[in-house]
């Protein structure tokens, strides 16, 4: 192997990074989970900004159904919030107390919240749930590639990349990931794309020109070269120090370093847009959602882990959201969370909650539908220690909607990236979707299931349009039990029989989706 084609095979993966605010940035390769977020057949100047919640965020503890309060106290009475003290969307739903941030967007019109987002049959592997978010696959489906890089894998704009990159046509890089865990969702298929910055303190010693003193050792030596070598051989460092240098942070609010690792990643991240780069895609990403144990404080559940975390984030955003209207740069830029699976119903024994499957998803910025997409998860009276929120929208609908409404990927090029058809959601006021609220009246309707209890069938009866749907039922661990209703059913009602066919008893879900219209309604099989 020559030089040239180990630095090119070895030092894109390598954690020898040059510096950018603490963050050290690392060169990747062709990342086919963002690629497709540079297309000369979609032109356009946006960015996204994702934010992972490593670990399995809590959504009910984030977005509490406040109509469900009482069943809500049943299940997890040693770790919900005072019903007084949620933040108030609506009548029925608010937000945990520490998210004043988020709350203030909302009242802006800046925040969008999208309830209980999945997908069937759900994994409770960190590592399996997050590859799936990343690479868009069903839950028994393995894939390599990322969802956005499959539609550039046909496109031509970027021929031979990265081989004779950066140049006058894409001088700077497709995407940038902040933090030193590098996302499967970034890996390409022979080498890696982007940056990645690690640390605050190494992004400015970066665009100073500096780097961490080593020991007057020939060890200390040797690690000086090293990190002058990873300097000088990421091919795109002159036009990250040149938009870093252009920009400086206006907004007061961001959290003062080192409270808020996200903050200061977001800070970053602000800086670079406002500085000019072409770069379409930044990821930032927040742990510690993980929590088993001691999720609240006992008679204090306003206050612990998980509202720290939410505090973190939500002034994260809300300061990240003022510096780029300040910086003129916020009618450009879309924000999203995700976390790869949501939490239980019930909180166990140790103060904490397990893996579960659905939680909600934030949108925010300028051109987000402000509002909340969906209704409260169904909490039964009775909810067993395996129970969890059941899926209302699948996450890859979030993502057929961004790159549609956002990006403009045509209609016929989401099948191919997502591998099925998704509905779209009303989520980007830029959008010609119909809402929500424009979809249902006099066209959808789902009705109460009867009998309700029932053993062994019964009967559910819809309203159609005349547009092609889906009716599924699913049961309370996510798991896809049977598609009872589906294709294009005339205008009127309908009625279908769903049988238990040996089920158990228990509480099961039906789901009927059109467009972007979903409903989701609750029974109970009892024997």
């Amino acid at each position: 192997m020559n030089r040239r084609d180990f630095i090119q095979k070895t030092v894109p993966l390598s954690f020898l990074p040059f510096f950018i605010g603490g963050y050290s940035i690392k060169a990747f390769g062709r990342s086919p989970f963002l690629e497709s977020l540079i297309s000369a057949a979609t032109e356009t100047n946006n960015v996204l900004v994702l934010i992972q919640l490593n670990g399995g965020n809590d959504g009910l503890n984030t977005v509490l159904p406040i109509d469900q309060y009482s069943n809500l106290s049943n299940a997890r009475s040693n770790i919900l919030i005072a019903e007084n003290k949620i933040l108030k969307l609506t009548n029925a739903t608010g937000l945990h107390p520490a998210m004043t941030g988020m709350k203030k967007l909302y009242d802006s019109g800046k925040l969008s919240v999208v309830q209980s987002v999945g997908y069937p049959n759900p994994n409770f592997s960190h590592f399996r749930a997050t590859d799936i978010w990343l690479t868009a696959s069903d839950s028994n489906q393995y894939e390599t590639s990322g969802w956005m890089g499959r539609y550039l894998s046909d496109q031509n704009e970027f021929p031979e990349y990265p081989t004779g990159y950066p140049n006058s046509v894409m001088p700077d890089p497709l995407a940038i990931q902040i933090g030193s865990v590098i996302s499967s969702g970034l890996q390409g298929y022979s080498a890696n794309m982007g940056m990645a910055i690690t640390s605050p303190t190494n992004f400015y010693q970066f665009i100073s020109n500096t780097v961490d003193p080593a020991p007057n050792t020939p060890a200390g030596h040797e690690l000086t070269y090293i990190r002058q070598v990873a300097q000088q051989t990421n091919l795109f460092a002159g036009a990250i120090k040149n938009a870093a240098t252009k920009a400086t942070n206006k907004s007061t609010l961001y959290p003062v370093a080192p409270d808020n690792s996200l903050g200061d990643q977001l800070k970053i991240v602000a800086r670079l847009i406002a500085g000019g780069l072409k770069t379409r895609i930044y990821i930032v990403s927040i742990g510690g959602f993980d929590t088993h144990s001691i999720q609240a404080v006992a008679g204090q559940t306003e206050t612990g882990t998980h509202a720290n975390l939410l505090r973190r984030l939500s002034s994260a955003i809300e300061a990240f959201q003022d510096d780029i209207k300040l910086l003129g740069a916020e009618n450009r830029v879309l924000g999203m969370t995700f976390s790869e699976f949501g939490r239980r119903i019930k909180s166990n024994s140790s103060g904490g909650t397990d893996h579960g499957s659905a939680a909600p998803l934030f949108l925010f910025g300028k051109n987000v539908k402000s509002g909340i997409l969906g209704s409260n998860p169904i909490i039964s009276s009775s909810v067993s220690a395996n129970d969890n929120v059941p899926m209302q929208y699948d996450f890859r609908s979030v993502y057929a909607s961004v790159l549609k409404s956002w990006f403009g990927v045509p209609d016929a090029e989401l099948q191919r990236v997502l591998f099925k058809n998704f509905q779209s959601l009303p989520i980007i006021t830029s959008t010609n979707i119909a809402t929500h609220e424009d979809v249902k009246p006099n066209r959808f309707e789902l009705f109460q299931n009867y009998p309700n209890p029932f053993n062994p069938s019964t009967k559910i009866r819809f309203n159609s349009s005349g547009s092609n749907l889906t009716l599924k039922v699913y049961d309370m661990t996510g798991k896809e039990i049977q598609t009872i209703a589906e294709g294009n059913y005339p205008s009127g009602s309908h009625e279908v029989t769903f049988y238990a066919n040996g089920l158990p008893s228990g509480i099961y879900y039906y789901r009927l989706q059109s467009g972007s219209y979903t409903e989701m309604k609750a029974m109970a099989l009892v024997k």
